[in-house]
């Protein structure tokens, strides 16, 4: 892999070893990131105060052999990939950071990955609901979510619902419940929750008190959507 020479998996466990790197890389390359962020420890991250763009990249580890990345706008991920070539990642970062799009952005380094919804989003951004709805559906391609399928199925069902893609969905500990509201979602929950790993079954709940449990996730939203407030069901 074309790490840094000398430098294995074991040498990125020092503080300030990433950043240090990717610096020397973009110095050699005549091009200026922003100065990284360095609160992380092993992590490199680097923001744009002005357009609210951010890159992080992660080093090699045991899980993922090469250098991770994420590229966030005003805290929405929006692409992301893997690459063993520091000079990759540079040239990722300072098309993100200095304000390139996605598809300027993927053109200068050719590993960074995005989905049709990311674009659409940069074009025409959607409301808080809808773009809440895409991230969490994306999440099945990031690591520490990438093995969970059950959140994910659930999810997948809620979202075929044309009632509930109305509405928020919000997550706490992979459990799934509702709210009418995008700026205070705790406030304004409606209906009931739904836990997709309950005995292994999805258990549906009414503020944690069990109210049934289904072996696939479509029955568990079936009974989630048959008890919405009628003004909810019916609004077109």
């Amino acid at each position: 892999m074309n790490f840094e020479v000398g430098l294995g998996e074991s040498g990125w466990d020092g503080g300030g070893a990433l950043r240090a790197a990717l610096g020397r890389t973009a110095e050699g390359l005549g091009l200026a990131p922003p100065e990284p962020d360095r609160q992380y420890g092993r992590l490199a991250q680097y923001v744009d105060a002005g357009s609210g763009r951010r890159v992080v990249v992660y080093p090699p580890g045991e899980r993922c052999p090469t250098f991770r990345m994420h590229l966030q706008d005003n805290g929405t991920p929006l692409a992301g990939g893997r690459t063993a070539d520091l000079a990759e990642a540079v040239r990722a970062t300072t098309a993100w950071t200095s304000g390139g799009g996605l598809e300027e952005t993927r053109a200068r380094a050719p590993f960074i990955e995005f989905r049709p919804w990311a674009l659409a989003h940069e074009r025409e951004p959607f409301d808080a609901v809808e773009l809440t709805w895409h991230i969490k559906l994306d999440r099945v391609h990031m690591p520490l979510h990438d093995g969970r399928t059950r959140p994910h199925a659930l999810l997948t069902a809620a979202y075929a619902q044309p009632v509930l893609r109305r509405l928020m969905p919000v997550n706490s500990h992979f459990n799934l419940w509702f709210s009418t509201s995008a700026e205070q979602p705790r406030k304004a929950r409606v209906g009931y929750g739904i836990r997709p790993y309950d005995e292994g079954l999805y258990g549906v709940r009414n503020r944690g008190e069990l109210v049934a449990r289904t072996e696939t996730p479509e029955e568990a939203v079936a009974i989630l959507v048959a008890v919405l407030p009628k003004g909810i069901r019916t609004a077109s």
